[in-house]
């Protein structure tokens, strides 16, 4: 198998190509766009996320003799899009929102430019990256406003197939969290990783204290003891028992987590273990981080709810024409009209609006023609939120690889310090800021 990315997309993207080499449509200029219409689950912001991935995939996105065969063997398109299929590479340009940057409905992400040709079968690539880990960096970002200063770690590997559990992991991290329990994620985005024992270890030995003994022998005392295989209480003194007051933590994986805490609590100042961590994991999502908020908690373990976006696990981006070029080299605006799916034509530059460092809209300048787009000076105090992505072809390399991610995460960190309060509530509501547009 080759590492193309070439067939992860719909068959339409191939045939509406192969009608286009026919009529001659296929090359006109065009320009997409990836935006939202509104937020998925009622959520008051969202985070960008999975630019860097998307950035390879594209790289990667080649027509080899194997895609080609499958191509021809199937006939999805014919010999003419076959050859031109064979060398295709993408030599437009990409601009949009930084990775990690907070989004609001109708805030255009990505603008993809080049001929139809070439850009409009990136559609299913694009929603397919950005839709799966902007949902999973927007529910990450809502569970590390809830947790405030307690770090949580990604543990959701299993909940998902094995490729998006990397992606996940790489996009919790990107939106707040500290660390994650994916191998992969931390070899090829160098997130960084945690864990120590499952309920299998305890099970293994004879006793739970063999189980302890053992972990503390090979992983020192610093390490975090799983207490809730049988008897919490009785855990908590055979941990510390076997550790002595210095050890590092201990994990609660189960009962009435507010209530369990507190006693676990107690009990480890009883014994003199007062500064032993206690880490809770449990089917954690941001509501129940939220209502932990007030317990003696340290850090979380959270898994299946952030790596399905906790209740909304896509972010509901499309990918939409939104200007062509006409034959005498003008730009024309396009634009779906259909009910509830209506959009904005032109090309659009995009700012946050700030009072005082705090966001007051995210505001977009909608251009007939590539000389009228908006600049910072025409929007004195406004944040300028996009940033050349692909530039002929060539990606960003300060996007790509562990290093892209570490951007991201801190570019993240800074741009949500802008939100007003009310977008960190985690109950449903409008969107945070108003979209305002303006026609140049």
């Amino acid at each position: 198998m080759t590492r193309s990315t070439a067939l992860h997309t719909d068959r339409y993207e191939l045939t509406m190509l192969d009608a286009g080499l026919r009529d001659g449509t296929a090359h006109r200029r065009c320009v997409f766009e990836v935006f939202g219409r509104r937020l998925s689950g009622g959520r008051r912001f969202g985070v960008v996320a999975g630019t860097g991935r998307l950035l390879d995939a594209i790289r990667d996105f080649r027509f080899g003799d194997e895609e080609l065969q499958f191509l021809r063997d199937n006939r999805i398109v014919d010999a003419t899009t076959l050859d031109f299929l064979a060398g295709y590479r993408f030599t437009g340009s990409i601009s949009g929102y930084r990775e990690g940057e907070i989004y609001f409905p109708g805030s255009p992400l990505l603008t993809i430019e080049g001929t139809f040709a070439e850009a409009v079968v990136l559609e299913t690539l694009a929603l397919s990256v950005l839709n799966f880990d902007s949902a999973v960096a927007t529910a990450a970002a809502r569970m590390s406003v809830a947790a405030g200063d307690r770090p949580l770690a990604e543990m959701g590997s299993r909940r998902a197939s094995e490729e998006a559990a990397v992606a996940a992991a790489r996009a919790a991290y990107i939106a707040g969290f500290a660390a994650t329990s994916n191998l992969e994620a931390g070899r090829r985005w160098g997130v960084p990783t945690m864990g120590t024992a499952a309920h299998a270890w305890t099970l293994l030995h004879d006793s739970e204290e063999a189980a302890f003994r053992s972990q503390i022998d090979a992983l020192g005392t610093d390490t975090t003891l799983l207490i809730d295989t049988y008897d919490i209480r009785e855990g908590v003194r055979t941990a510390i028992r076997v550790a002595g007051t210095g050890l590092g933590g201990v994990r609660i994986d189960s009962g009435d987590l507010p209530i369990v805490a507190g006693e676990v609590r107690a009990l480890l100042d009883e014994l003199g273990a007062t500064d032993t961590r206690i880490t809770v994991t449990s089917d954690l999502d941001e509501y129940a981080i939220a209502a932990l908020a007030a317990s003696p908690v340290d850090s979380y373990g959270v898994g299946t709810s952030v790596v399905t976006g906790s209740g909304a696990p896509t972010a509901g981006l499309v990918f939409k024409l939104v200007a062509r070029a006409a034959e005498d080299g003008s730009w024309v605006p396009v634009a779906k009209a259909s009910a509830q799916k209506a959009s904005h034509g032109g090309r659009k530059a995009a700012f946050r609006t700030l009072d005082s460092g705090t966001a007051t809209s995210e505001l977009i300048a909608v251009s007939d023609g590539f000389e009228e787009l908006a600049t910072a000076a025409q929007f004195p105090g406004a944040r300028p939120l996009q940033v050349p992505l692909v530039v002929d072809g060539e990606p960003d390399a300060a996007a790509l690889g562990p290093a892209g991610v570490a951007t991201a995460r801190a570019h993240h960190a800074r741009v949500r310090e802008e939100l007003p309060v009310r977008a960190l509530a985690l109950s449903k509501s409008e969107p945070a800021l108003p979209t305002e547009y303006r026609e140049l």
